[in-house]
């Protein structure tokens, strides 16, 4: 039984104490006066009367009531129910009041004008029972008695009121009267467990809608701040109250304020959760706070701060739910679409609904919380129970380990009052308990069907309903209401009385007194044992076999193999263990097969004991670790917890007395190192011998869960003695104690490391802030020489070891006194524990260190053998090979995703040498272990390198690691083996960093190569002369400046070796300068300004690739004494020959006639990095020239192409140079001839207003950030051409051609702003966008992450060709194709071009050169070639060194590929004209592999200028030292070019003066191979002496004899792995190999490949001239009068693979024929007038054999000899019409007998063979005997003679 109210309390406004606007309010009077002692008088409740402020107001109020709750310091609520009238003061008074303050009066009495104004009074009842209406109508009929004058006394009704006792729950109800002629009836709860809610729910969402609801719902729970606002207090009480119902079970137990006063704002901003309500009136007020979440009811709006994260119910239990509770909100809904609603579907009464959205919840936490009773542990039963919850395994169980929701109720204070309030086995249930135990499969099996859901919810929402309402019927109030009038003139009542305390206290007197004697009226509560419901495993197991029913099949296969694997082990069959491992620990990723693996092991374990010898003890270890890898710190599913007893069980003997058990090998995981984990693992433990304490005592029954023994004993408990309950609880206590200890013993194994001199502690976690180091395979691996080096590492060992010690001991006492604590051990038990803790781990250490000591003495584990890799000659190791591990990254083909086995991992070593880097090893997957991996890339190459932590799959060990990223599209990652010392890493970084970064480009390996001297680690010596250093650098500095006047000598340079590279630096900078004063200009000639040691090297230059091709592009010659006729339009200027005018041009120039070199001078100036306009490149046909400069600087563009009419402040030096400009530009148009021919300047005025204006028509290719599609009528227009162009578009008739501008200036659009075209100049400036360096950088960045990405990954965002379109590298591409298809363009219609962008050493360099290729068929030769790449890219000073990042110096600016775009470029031309090009794809990626390799000089280095000063550009020819080493990449590639054809393109057949136009659109682009392709087996491809080395070694070993059966002549090639131009080479290059074999086994002196193919080339040629049916194959590859198929047939030959068309190409006899091709006419049609081959005159003939021209085959044909046309003719039968081949009788040289050859028709007489020899080929015959072939011999001969 409760009182219904505790005190009666009348408070008014303080009048004494009102100061400033602020009122207070002041207890008239309360009742009891004195303290009950159960529940004391709260304090505030003044506050809470009036919670926006005490104010008194002019004109009086209605009444006003709500209910506000404190809570106290026990955490108990108080409902305090105010009820507050006003009651009038007269203003006088008020004025007394505020004598001390008139001027505060006077403002009030300002604006409060009437006489009367109002105070407010409240009357407040403060309760511990939550009865709303009840006290409403209370305190309303106190009320009324007062303003109606009702004849009873107060006294006694407030009296009644405090004496009134009610029960408070048991559903049953109780009459009231306050003896005023009232009644009320009260109904109690059946359960006071479940909350009371009446309307509450219902009207919160209402209020704020069912998404907001459940967003506050989550918050709650997830322990966020929550503030509800709204301008009615009663509704801020019954939102706070919903709240908490629909929580329910669980109970909130944070700050919880349903009304806040004003007073106490700040509240606000505690750290703590908390659900508050204020009044809207302080609105502002929150406006500030940041992480509270504010949810207006009177709005309907829940704001969400940025910084708050709520975590949603999980799905699809948040789907479900909100389903659910729309239908109970708005079950129209569902029928809204119906053409026959039902008539009523009304929602239920507020009161139902309210119920039904509760029973939601409820149904809601049934599912969230099933199965919890089964992850409790009961840890003590007596005295008290004790229960704690496995959080872990009741997420792993529920599969929901992940969800962040569950983890942070689980986590919440909520749940842990739950887990104390609902654990205890024995006590009385309620609603909630039956539905989490008995309703779960109901529930499981409804979830997907709404209407059953429904049926439950309604179900369980009449229970709830029943509960609150257990009479509904009965509902008799009588209450009186203040009557009308009493209300209106309220104006002149009396205020309310003071009461007689005394006659209040005697009625309470009295009733205590009363209650005192009364018997206890209390029904005792119900007790029941708790039920438990359906267990977790099965529950689950269930709900995701009906998901997916093949999970089991394959999970069940794999835990086969894990029995299996285990099996062999223990019956040491170690090679079948072997194989199975790899399978195994790809299976132990699956949670089934890692508990299947521990129900194994625990079979082979015998009386806690299970000794294995070295072998399988490894194994089992390598299978713990793998198991425990996967398993996160948490344990979900128990896997740790089902292993710690079997660590400690498996053992071997390592000597005499020393074992060593498995747990010193498995203590690298974080599981060990939560707390958490070793809590749960000890409570499970006491739980278990808890319950076999009590099972003792019962008889045998095994079967009861610990729970139900406990509820069991709770029960009995009370009946027991108390000798027996002592003895109870002194035993359980006991218990709990030696579990302690033996917890203490098992931590110590388990945190403290094998080596306990080394700090090798686990990671940061709890154990202290000790570092960790990989514990490895400390059972025997760790053996061997890095042994020795740790055991005699430290002399501080015991510091060392004690400092591990303490933070062990530390750990195990922390959790020792949380687990005792809880569990009620003594004080005198937990002390002796604290003082046995260290002494367990000091034993423990000692054991430890013998084991140490004897692992150490095992064999070490057998490491596959380390390989040497093959080096180039000059190339040396600077580091010995570390052994390391090859991880396999995002590159799938090698890993055995797709198909083939896995070769990585791979297990090797990583060798740096002075050239490479290189990773040799084995796979480690034994099927393919006998291959062996290479991966290398230059040093040079190197573009990133990051650190990375690398778990081997193997070993289950993080090992430190390394990813290398390289430009030459190679990646690798590599994790040092745990025998690499931490610091030999960390050399290996440095060296590897100063190898990329040289200080100075002659430390890159092509200079230093074959220098021999090991590496010496340089130490920086101060320098002494600080000053002396700086003058030098100085005058080196102004010696160049004045390089005009004077000149430079400089010590010859010759490269140090390593010993004294540290000297090498200071050489250069303090160099030595001998300047010889003012040379006389005149005598100044050439040779003189070069360096005095090259004075004979003048020939030199002229030797040069410029000058060669400026003569065979009839520039201008550098004949005797540079004098030439003054009629050709162009000249080669030396006036750079000093390198003055521009340091990164090429000595020699070509520029016009006309021009002096004092103009050159000036010009230059007006361009960035003094580039100006020069010819490159003379069209032969149009004799349009090709330009190449830099953007201009700003003030060059005034006035330039300005309008004239412009008003320019300019000053006039800048006039005249503009002047020069122009006057340049026309000395180039008018070199012109076409301009020549029209003397008439064709303005362009009138065309330009319409179509000039450059938007228009250059649109297309302006294009904005991301590239536009390149419009390809452009160059048609710009050319003038109307046909339609080959790349697609219509062609523009109304761009005439006489509108054709000379010159066309292609510049940045960025430079060329507010340039306007000037009507009579007859240059046109075209604006493109260039991609400036930065974006090809960032482009290359992702293209190489596209193509070799460093791990795998399944997002779809991030697969090959998304990534290689958000690299935009295609798109650059297609840029750059796409100006320089537009300049040929121009270039092939007679106008110049002059490409200006940028610096001019990068795009331009890129555009000038794809304009030649496609223009010039001499460039797509091996010479113009090379010679393109010499003029335009190293004369012309593109910066190698820096693009490349090749020093120390331009490490900053990082790689930029501008050279590889242009090879990309080309590479693209070549796949679209097979057979425009005599170098092959390999020739292309050769070259872009070494441009960044630094093994040849040729990239090194910026310019001309920087070459000569290094003496590089002009080196002897006869200086090789050393033969083997090449120092220029074009005699290597010439070299090699002799040798074989790798870089010939055999279907090579160009078209005289060719121009090609190749498609540029990104569809038409390919991805380059040579950025994808990777060779395995032997690293990349690109040097070739390793090649011939590798397969001398290769051959050396297979010289052994092989004793194994037959050999199969297949042999696999796998993509990733083999060479394939090696493995599956082409049909030529068969041949030609198979011609070379043959020649050498028969002794006779191979040809030159070259020669060979070039033999036969011809033979074909001809024999296609003499056969009147060219055949389609033949004449494909030979010959070249197929203009018109060539483009069709050249891309049907590259998409069929070349092999096979070309075998087709050479098999002339067996050809298909096609019509003839119109063309040359050939030989036979000479004769077409004796066609018919009746009147043939035919002296001879008959069959005869024929050997074949190339692949000799000997083929039957009928043979006609002719007199009259002396000639020897075949045909492919005698029937035949069609002649096959012709042999002239005039080329005929002898005729002789022959010997037979391979192939040759069998069983046919020696003598019938027979030659016949011409001056171009012998030809082989074969007669059917040796009398056929005497006749045949002696015919031709007489034809001979006749003639």
């Amino acid at each position: 039984m409760a009182r219904l109210a505790d005190y009666f309390v009348v408070v008014g406004y303080d009048l004494e104490k009102r100061g400033g606007c602020e009122g207070q309010g002041r207890i008239l009077q309360r009742f009891p006066e004195k303290d009950w002692e159960d529940s004391p008088f709260p304090q505030g409740v003044e506050l809470f009367c009036q919670p926006s402020g005490w104010q008194l107001v002019p004109d009086q109020l209605p009444p006003s009531f709500f209910v506000a709750v404190l809570t106290d310091i026990n955490s108990d609520r108080h409902y305090c129910a105010c009820f507050t009238f006003w009651e009038g003061l007269d203003n006088p008074q008020l004025q007394k009041a505020e004598a001390s303050e008139a001027d505060e009066a006077d403002e009030v009495l300002s604006v409060v004008q009437p006489a009367k104004i109002f105070a407010p009074k409240s009357l407040v009842l403060v309760s511990q029972l939550d009865y709303t209406e009840v006290f409403r109508n209370c305190l309303g009929l106190i009320y009324t008695i007062h303003v109606d004058g009702l004849s009873a006394p107060l006294e006694t009704v407030i009296g009644n009121l405090l004496t009134c006792v009610i029960p408070i729950a048991g559903g049953s109800q109780r009459t009231i009267t306050l003896g005023a002629g009232d009644r009320q009836v009260i109904q109690t709860p059946i359960n006071d467990s479940l909350p009371v809610s009446g309307s509450s729910v219902a009207q919160l969402f209402r209020q704020l809608g069912i998404a907001n609801v459940l967003c506050l719902f989550c918050a709650a729970l997830t322990e966020h701040k929550i503030l509800f606002l709204s301008s009615s207090y009663q509704r801020l009480t019954d939102a706070c109250r919903a709240l908490l119902a629909i929580m329910f079970p669980l109970k909130y137990s944070f700050t919880y304020i349903p009304i806040l006063p004003g007073k106490l704002l700040e509240v606000l901003s505690t750290p703590t959760p908390f659900i508050i309500g204020v009044n809207s009136f302080f609105r502002s007020e929150t406006q500030e706070l940041l992480d509270v979440i504010i949810a207006d009811l009177d709005g309907g709006t829940v704001t969400i701060p940025e910084c708050v994260h709520i975590s949603l119910l999980p799905e699809p239990l948040l789907q479900q739910t909100q389903t659910a509770l729309s239908t109970v909100l708005d079950p129209e809904l569902e029928v809204a679409d119906h053409a026959f609603p039902p008539q009523s579907t009304q929602p239920s009464a507020l009161k139902i609904q309210d119920k039904e959205i509760r029973a939601v919840f409820l149904w809601l936490f049934a599912r969230l919380f099933q199965g919890y009773r089964w992850c409790l542990h009961i840890i003590r039963i007596h005295p008290e129970p004790v229960i704690r919850f496995h959080k872990a395994a009741f997420l792993g169980q529920r599969a929901l380990s992940e969800d962040d929701f569950l983890t942070k109720v689980l986590d919440g204070m909520a749940f842990a009052g739950f887990v104390s309030e609902r654990g205890p086995p024995y006590r009385a249930t309620d609603l909630f308990d039956d539905l989490v135990a008995n309703q779960v499969e109901r529930i499981r099996q409804e979830e997907a069907c709404p209407h059953k859901v429904m049926n439950h919810v309604k179900e369980v929402a009449e229970q709830l309903f029943k509960n609150e309402n257990p009479y509904p019927a009965v509902a008799m109030h009588k209450i009186q209401r203040p009557s009308e009038n009493s209300q209106n003139n309220a104006q002149n009542r009396a205020s309310f009385p003071m009461l007689d305390d005394v006659a209040v206290q005697l009625f309470i007197d009295h009733a205590a007194a009363k209650l005192k004697t009364a018997p206890p009226a209390v029904k005792p509560e119900l007790k029941s044992m708790v039920p438990s419901g359906p267990p977790l495993g099965e529950l689950f197991l269930a709900y995701i076999v009906d998901r997916n029913g093949n999970v089991m099949a394959n999970s069940a296969r794999r835990l086969e193999v894990v029995r299996n694997c285990i099996t062999y082990i223990f019956e040491n069959k170690m090679l079948e263990a072997k194989k199975l491992m790899p399978a195994v620990l790809r299976a132990l990723k699956g949670r089934a097969a890692r508990v299947c693996l521990t129900q194994e092991l625990n079979q082979h374990v015998l009386q806690n004991r299970a000794v294995l010898d070295d072998q399988q003890f490894d194994y089992i270890v390598r299978m713990m670790n793998c198991t425990l890898q996967d398993c996160s710190h948490m344990d979900e599913h128990g896997i740790a917890a089902a292993l710690l007893p079997l660590v400690t069980a498996f053992c071997r003997k390592l000597g005499a007395g020393v074992t060593q058990f498995a747990y010193s090998c498995v203590q690298e995981h974080m599981v060990w190192t939560n707390m958490q984990f070793w809590e749960a693992m000890f409570y499970s433990d006491v739980q278990n011998h808890i319950r076999h304490l009590y099972l003792e005592t019962e008889d045998g029954g095994q079967e009861i869960g610990a729970l139900e023994l406990a509820s069991e004993q709770s029960r009995l408990w009370p009946t027991l003695s108390k000798e027996m309950q002592m003895e109870r609880v002194q035993k359980e206590e006991s218990t709990v104690f030696s579990q302690a200890i033996h917890y203490a013993n098992r931590m110590s194994y388990l945190l403290l490391p094998l080596d306990t001199s080394k700090n090798r502690l686990l990671r940061s976690s709890g154990l202290g802030d000790v570092e960790s180091v990989s514990n490895s395979y400390v059972t025997n691996s760790i053996a061997g020489s890095m042994a020795e080096s740790y055991d005699t590492e430290s002399g501080f060992e015991d510091a060392e070891s004690s400092d591990v010690a303490n933070s062990v001991v530390r750990f195990i006492n922390r959790f020792v006194d949380k687990v005792c604590n809880e569990s009620g051990v003594t004080n005198e038990h937990l002390k002796a524990l604290h003082a046995m803790i260290p002494d367990i781990v000091q034993m423990h250490i000692e054991t430890l260190e013998a084991v140490h000591r004897e692992s150490k003495r095992l064999p070490p584990i057998q490491k596959p053998k380390l390989l040497r890799p093959t080096l180039l000659p000059g190339e040396e190791l600077v580091m010995e090979g570390m052994r390391v591990h090859l991880i396999p990254d995002g590159r799938e083909e090698a890993t055995g995703l797709m198909g083939g086995p896995p070769l990585l991992p791979a297990e090797g070593a990583i060798f740096l040498t002075t050239y490479r880097l290189i990773f040799k090893g084995t796979p480690t997957d034994p099927l393919v272990g006998e291959q062996t991996v290479t991966r290398s890339f230059p040093v040079a190459s190197l573009t990133k390198e990051k650190r990375i932590s690398v778990t081997l799959t193997m070993d289950q060990f993080v090992q430190e690691g390394l990813q290398l990223r390289s430009c030459t599209f190679q990646l690798m990652k590599i994790a040092f083996d745990e025998e690499v010392a931490s610091d030999l890493a960390e050399v290996f970084r440095k060296h590897l960093h100063k190898l990329r970064y040289p200080q100075h480009v002659q430390g890159t390996f092509a200079f230093t190569v074959g220098q021999s001297g090991k590496m010496v680690v340089e130490h920086k010596t101060k320098d002494k002369n600080q000053s002396l250093k700086t003058l030098s650098k100085n005058l080196v500095k102004s010696a160049k400046r004045t390089i005009g006047r004077q000149y430079v000598t400089r010590k010859k340079y010759s490269p140090p070796t390593w010993e004294n590279r540290s000297s090498f630096q200071s050489e250069l900078d303090e160099d030595e300068i001998s300047v010889s004063e003012e040379v006389d200009q005149s005598s100044l000639t050439l040779s003189s300004t070069i360096r005095s040691s090259d004075r004979q090297t003048m020939s030199n230059v002229v030797e040069r690739a410029c000058c060669r091709d400026y003569q065979r592009l009839g520039l201008g010659t550098l004949s005797n004494s540079l004098t030439r006729s003054k009629n050709e339009p162009f000249r080669i200027s030396t006036a750079n020959r000093m390198y003055t005018v521009c340091r990164s041009y090429p000595g020699l120039l070509i520029v016009p006639q006309s021009i002096p070199d004092s103009t050159i001078n000036r010009i230059c100036r007006c361009y960035r990095q003094n580039r100006f306009p020069v010819v490159c490149w003379r069209n032969s046909r149009t004799k349009a020239v090709l330009l190449r400069s830099a953007g201009l600087h700003a003030k060059g563009v005034v006035g330039f192409f300005k309008s004239p009419n412009a008003p320019t402040a300019v000053p006039s030096q800048a006039d005249s140079t503009s002047l020069e400009q122009e006057k340049y530009l026309h000395a180039i148009i008018s070199s012109m001839p076409s301009y020549s021919e029209n003397s008439g300047r064709n303005t362009l005025s009138g065309f330009t207003s319409t179509h000039m204006n450059t938007s228009g028509k250059w649109g297309s290719i302006r294009g904005s950030g991301r590239l536009s599609a390149y419009n390809p009528d452009v160059g048609t227009r710009l050319a003038g051409k109307e046909s339609p162009q080959p790349n697609g578009g219509p062609s523009e008739a109304m761009f005439l051609r006489q509108q054709k501008a000379y010159l066309y200036i292609i510049g940045d659009k960025a430079q060329l702003k507010g340039g306007k075209q000037d009507s009579f100049q007859q240059w046109e400036v075209v604006p493109i966008e260039v991609c400036d360096v930065r974006q090809v950088k960032n482009s290359f960045k992702k293209l190489m992450k596209a193509c070799v990405p460093s791990s795998s990954t399944s997002d779809p965002n991030m697969s090959f060709l998304r990534c290689l379109e958000e690299s935009e590298w295609m798109a650059l591409l297609h840029r750059v194709l796409q100006v320089s298809v537009l300049v040929v363009e121009l270039l092939d219609t007679g106008s110049s071009v002059m490409v200006s962008l940028e610096d001019g050493w990068d795009v331009t360099t890129q555009v000038v050169s794809l304009v030649q290729l496609l223009s010039d068929p001499y460039y797509r030769t091996f010479d113009g070639f090379r010679l393109l790449v010499e003029k335009e890219w190293l004369s012309f000073g593109h910066r190698f060194s820096h693009r490349g990042a090749q020093t120390l110096g331009s490490q900053s600016s990082g790689f930029t590929p501008i050279f590889l775009q242009f090879l990309d470029c080309v590479h693209q031309i070549h796949l679209q004209f097979p057979m425009e090009f005599e170098f092959s794809q390999y020739y292309l990626k050769f070259l872009a592999y070494h441009y960044v390799s630094n093994r040849f000089r040729t990239f090194l280095l910026d310019s001309d200028y920087e070459r000569i000063e290094l003496g590089v550009l002009y080196e002897e020819k006869g200086e090789r030292k050393n033969p083997q080493v090449c120092k220029s990449v074009w005699d290597y590639i010439d070299r090699l070019n002799k040798k074989t054809p790798i870089f010939y393109n055999y279907m090579f057949s160009p078209e005289d003066e060719e121009v090609l136009r190749p498609y540029t659109f990104i569809s038409n682009l390919k991805v380059w191979d040579f950025y994808t392709e990777e060779t395995l087996s032997e690293g990349p491809s690109y040097d070739w002496e390793l090649r011939g080395r590798q397969e001398r070694a290769a051959e050396e070993t297979a010289e052994k004899p092989d004793t194994g059966g037959p050999k199969s002549q297949r042999h696999i090639v796998w993509p990733c792995y083999d060479n394939l131009t090696k493995a599956v080479p082409d049909a030529i290059t068969k041949l030609l190999q198979d011609l070379q074999s043959l020649e050498a086994e028969l002794g006779q002196a191979t040809d030159k490949w070259k020669d060979t193919w070039d033999k036969i080339k011809t033979t074909q040629r001809t024999e296609t001239k003499l056969e009147s049916k060219p055949s389609f194959s033949s004449s494909l590859l030979m010959s070249s009068n197929l203009s018109h198929q060539r483009r069709s047939q050249g891309v049907y030959l590259q998409e069929s693979g070349v092999g096979s068309s070309i075998n087709l190409a050479l098999d002339c006899e067996a050809s298909a024929t096609s019509t003839p091709v119109p063309g040359r006419p050939s030989t036979s049609t000479l004769y077409s007038q004796f066609q018919s081959s009746e009147s043939e005159n035919r002296s001879f003939e008959g069959i005869l054999f024929k050997r074949g021209a190339l692949l000799k085959p000997w083929k039957p044909r009928w043979f006609v000899l002719d007199k009259t046309k002396h000639q020897l003719r075949y045909y492919e039968s005698r029937q035949d019409k069609e002649c096959k081949g012709v042999i002239e009788l005039a080329e005929v040289e002898s005729v002789t007998a022959g010997t037979p050859a391979m192939g040759a028709p069998k069983n046919i007489d020696e003598k019938a063979f027979f030659d016949l020899k011409t001056t171009k080929r012998v030809y082989n015959f074969c007669a059917q005997d040796s009398l056929n072939a005497q006749l045949w011999m002696d015919s031709v001969q007489s034809c001979l003679s006749d003639a």
